[in-house]
């Protein structure tokens, strides 16, 4: 019954890492494709295909890509924690990890470029609502409000108004993205470091699993020599013990044999 419990649970394990890595794989192969994706879209900022529809494309990707590797970094940890003896496991668990690690890192440089574009855009933003036009001559009191010059003047400061306050408030948007933009690259560093000192503190699991293999290596050699020697000392005084014993009886028979002359 025992045997069988035991294997039940091997098969489970099992079972839970082919699960686990294929969710990982099937995650990396969306963020892959989700970077290209990106990648395009942040090269054509800056450019005559630039609009608010493409930025506001780019932004909903990215949220997506990064919620996604940050599951897919939890599901990398729990099996990385996972007790694997197969070396095939191993090597697909290290395989994964590297995969993963080189997408996480495609992911961030899009992510920085994205970045630095958006700063450019709303720097320029802020330089052009410095040097907003005062209002034209001619609009003041004194005219006559139907006169039809200071109608049209009047009109093109409204407009003006209302495209200053349309680029306030896209800058104000491109400003709170931007934020969320540099708390999302300090997310994906933050997953660098968990991954670093996991696969840190699981390389030290491994030489401290194969330091403890050695010494029971060790023990057990040093085990073996001690019963032998110990089977060699058994040995050497059986033989002691009848060459006593012969040597006993050949003086019992000559003192019977002088014995029996008298």
């Amino acid at each position: 019954m025992e045997t069988s419990y035991q294997g039940g649970v091997a098969e489970d394990e099992t079972d839970d890492f082919q699960r686990l890595s294929q969710t990982i794989a099937s995650n990396v192969k969306k963020i892959s494709q989700n970077v290209s994706s990106m990648s395009k879209m942040v090269n054509q900022l800056q450019t005559p295909q630039d609009s608010q529809e493409l930025r506001n494309q780019l932004r909903q990707i990215q949220n997506y890509t990064q919620k996604l590797a940050k599951d897919t970094s939890t599901i990398l940890m729990e099996l990385m924690k996972m007790r694997v003896n197969q070396t095939a496991q191993k090597l697909q668990r290290e395989r994964l990890s590297d995969e993963y690690i080189s997408t996480l890192n495609t992911f961030l440089a899009t992510q920085k470029l994205a970045a630095q574009k958006t700063k450019e855009d709303i720097r320029k933003a802020k330089a052009q609502s410095i040097n907003i036009p005062p209002p034209p001559p001619g609009v003041n009191s004194n005219k006559d409000p139907w006169d039809d010059m200071g109608d049209s003047n009047i009109r093109k400061q409204e407009q003006l108004t209302m495209q200053t306050e349309r680029e306030l408030q896209e800058l104000a948007e491109r400003e709170g993205h931007i934020r969320q933009l540099e708390n999302d690259i300090l997310d994906v560093n933050q997953i660098f470091k968990d991954l670093g000192t996991m696969i840190h503190e699981q390389g030290t699991v491994v030489d401290s699993i194969e330091s403890s293999v050695e010494c029971a290596l060790d023990n057990v050699e040093n085990g073996t020599q001690e019963l032998r020697q110990a089977a060699n000392y058994k040995n050497k005084i059986r033989k002691k013990k009848v060459y006593l014993a012969i040597v006993l009886i050949i003086v019992i028979s000559i003192i019977l044999i002088i014995i029996f002359n008298h």
